[in-house]
């Protein structure tokens, strides 16, 4: 594996970025358009927790047979943080080969420095990512004012050979983007939009109130309050939950742009509790047990998290059953 990442050159990376650039800089007029639905991937791992690409590129097969705008690739239920360097690219560039190129590859590319995150958006973007979704780093939260932050995202979207969509998830960082940040960042030719995990509708509401004069775009973070943030102006989201119940969550986007709000308010009920299920109450290692509920490969997470007990595993399934979904 470390032979097959460090075959892939400093220099041809060097040059496949360029050409990257050169292509970029042609269609800078209009930013991208992400709007739609992602499901944020799961890694899936042997028994042994390498990377399993069979079973990744089985599920891949299943997903680019659902409405999916694309696929977001290294995110916080890829299991990014503890993925090594080259697995992260690797993972990436699997994807893009198996994906049908109308698919967006939304790839993950934070890192805790700056510098870092520059140089791992250069490699996914050679890699074959569409655009880079770029957390915020928190180690030191302390000091990741506006002003910090700013900085760290203008330094990497001035780098990034595509585009940037920054990543605000408070729950994993401890840390919410703050809204004047991502206000000063949504001027940026580069930065196209923001993906919000943390569920608040008024501060999602504010944020795309007070960057409606900006080509910016904005993607809830979760399937559990997709609804709410349509009504408010969001185009679309990545949503975990969308890994397992993927159609259903482009339905809920299809009823939203139909205006069958009856509708899609029922779907949207039925959502909440499993999706706050395979997020904030259990995590990863639910969301892949219930991927191989659903026929997917979900399969063992990489330590140190840990399978679900047998008594987690219980709540998961009635939180999926008494919604209909088992």
């Amino acid at each position: 594996m470390l032979a097959v990442f460090r075959s892939f050159s400093t220099a041809t990376c060097r040059r496949s970025v360029a050409a990257i650039k050169k292509r970029t800089m042609a269609g800078t007029a209009q930013k991208m358009d992400i709007r739609g639905i992602y499901p944020p991937i799961a890694t899936p791992f042997t028994e042994k927790e390498e990377v399993d690409y069979q079973k990744l590129n089985d599920n891949l097969q299943k997903y680019a047979k659902i409405p999916f705008r694309g696929l977001v690739v290294q995110g916080s239920n890829g299991e990014y943080p503890y993925l090594m360097a080259e697995e992260r690219v690797e993972v990436v560039r699997r994807v893009r080969e198996a994906l049908p190129q109308n698919m967006l590859v939304m790839a993950g590319s934070g890192c805790e420095s700056t510098i870092a995150t520059i140089q791992m958006s250069e490699q996914m973007a050679a890699a074959g990512a569409d655009a880079v979704l770029v957390v915020t780093p928190c180690f030191y939260r302390g000091r990741m004012d506006s002003k910090a932050l700013i900085h760290h995202y203008t330094k990497v979207a001035d780098s990034s050979p595509v585009p940037v969509v920054l990543y605000s998830v408070p729950a994993n960082t401890g840390l919410d983007l703050p809204v004047d940040a991502v206000v000063s960042l949504a001027q940026h030719p580069n930065i196209v939009g923001l993906k919000d995990s943390g569920g608040d509708i008024t501060r999602i509401a504010l944020i795309i109130h007070k960057t409606s004069s900006e080509d910016f775009q904005v993607l809830a973070g979760s399937a559990g309050f997709l609804l709410p943030a349509y009504s408010v102006g969001a185009v679309g989201g990545v949503c975990a939950l969308a890994n397992v119940l993927g159609r259903e969550v482009c339905q809920l986007e299809e009823l939203y742009l139909a205006g069958q709000w009856e509708q899609a308010k029922v779907l949207q009920y039925r959502l909440i509790e499993p999706n706050t299920a395979v997020t904030r109450k259990f995590g990863v290692p639910a969301l892949k047990q219930a991927m191989e509920w659903f026929g997917y490969h979900g399969g063992v997470c990489r330590a140190p998290l840990r399978p679900l007990s047998e008594a987690d595993a219980r709540a998961l399934r009635q939180d999926f059953s008494s919604n209909g979904w088992l």
